[in-house]
């Protein structure tokens, strides 16, 4: 059992800022092997993963009451009353002091520094917890362009120019992800005591079907054409990328698998560990990725 203030921060959820590691790992510039790159990524990393939990801090604190009802959300250390509120504040000023603490020793662009995109996405996460998540389909968008935000904030950190089609990618495959989410929620409103989520309302499940299918194809199909087009081919002298899409289609099908046939949507983070085969595609294409563009070898 963790203490109720790390519980709080949900570490499980950090896996997610490991895509401010994507453009260290496409960048051309040999910059994988250097260690002042690594040194930034991963105070990137450090810096989104204290933004994030600030956030769920936040959420939790503003939603303690709706989380009480909800079947999962009723064991937060917050709705459960293990965390005083008090001392989820205090927590939460510490926090947000501290990312902005180290979103300072990363160096950033010329054009602008590191801190803009950790500050970006703390008042895009703002705006989400006030105001924007009681919007539909706006409230899925938010989450994705949150990821985004990552993907830039890693390629301003090492200061390289993120990939447009990567973007799209990311964009897509978030927005595929954030639609489950709400279809495993929408599946769990009947064991809820009250409304859980101001959205709730307005989804149903034929409506997210349309969202959801979709969105899988974009995913794949967006990265098939990242891994063929013509930016890519000149960056890394090849179009070897293209091999590793078996690996993105079944991590996608398998996704959609443990959705409609095991109601597992609602979090993606805890899933990729606790699901085999899906743990095993994640690996195999983070190994071919390295192997293709020959760094592998390299590094070991």
């Amino acid at each position: 059992m963790m203490p109720p203030f790390l519980e709080a921060m949900r570490p499980h959820q950090w896996v997610k800022n490991l895509l401010v590691l994507a453009p260290l790992a496409f960048t051309p510039k040999g910059l994988i092997y250097e260690t002042s790159a690594w040194i930034s990524v991963s105070l990137a990393f450090a810096v989104f993963c204290l933004a994030a939990s600030s956030i769920y801090l936040l959420n939790d604190i503003v939603d303690r009451e709706d989380d009480a009802r909800h079947p999962k959300k009723r064991l937060r250390p917050i709705a459960a009353g293990r965390l005083p509120v008090g001392a989820a504040k205090v927590q939460l000023v510490l926090q947000v002091a501290a990312t902005f603490g180290l979103a300072a020793l990363v160096p950033g662009t010329d054009l602008l520094p590191f801190v803009a995109w950790p500050t970006a996405y703390l008042v895009l996460n703002l705006l989400y917890s006030f105001w924007l998540k009681r919007m539909v389909v706006v409230d899925c968008m938010c989450i994705a362009l949150g990821f985004q935000l990552r993907v830039q904030a890693g390629a301003a950190a090492i200061d390289v120019r993120a990939s447009h089609w990567l973007l799209l990618c990311t964009f897509f495959f978030a927005l595929f992800l954030a639609f489950c989410k709400r279809y495993e929620e929408l599946a769990r409103q009947a064991e809820a005591s009250g409304r859980t989520r101001a959205t709730m309302e307005d989804y149903t499940a034929s409506f997210l079907n349309m969202m959801i299918g979709p969105l899988a194809a974009l995913s794949i199909l967006t990265y098939a054409l990242y891994t063929v087009s013509p930016e890519t081919v000149q960056t890394h002298g090849d179009d070897r990328l293209m091999f590793t899409v078996p690996f993105v289609t079944y991590g996608v099908f398998r996704y959609l698998f443990l959705v409609y046939r095991r109601s597992e949507g609602g979090d993606p983070a805890r899933l990729l560990f606790r699901d085999v085969p899906l743990l095993v595609s994640g690996v195999g294409y983070a190994i071919a990725v390295m192997v293709l563009l020959g760094k592998f070898g390299k590094i070991v």
